[in-house]
């Protein structure tokens, strides 16, 4: 099972990219809204691939980022701007084989 953690600003988008994820058998999307949500969700779980949504300060990018390298540091992390369901699961896929 690939675990995902999308980080977004906004609830909706939130919900709709992890119920999106979630299709996927083979995918498990979790979903944090805040840096220090996302933080604990990352020390609970064993992610493969870190999705960035829009919304997010270039600081806390910065100290997400630095953060999840820290305690994994093949960690794949990818920028996800929206898209509809068919992008989301290109750049997952792509980020995968490339990570």
């Amino acid at each position: 099972m690939i675990k995902i953690l999308y980080i977004g600003r906004h609830a909706e988008i939130l919900e709709t990219v992890v119920r999106l994820l979630n299709v996927n058998e083979e995918w498990l999307g979790i979903g944090a809204s805040t840096d220090e949500e996302a933080l604990e969700m990352f020390s609970k779980y064993d992610f493969t691939l870190v999705l960035l949504g829009c919304g997010i300060e270039e600081e806390s990018e910065h100290l997400l980022i630095t953060a999840f390298r820290n305690l994994k540091p093949d960690i794949v992390i990818i920028q996800h701007y929206g898209g509809g369901s068919g992008l989301l699961r290109n750049e997952i896929t792509s980020a995968l084989e490339v990570g």
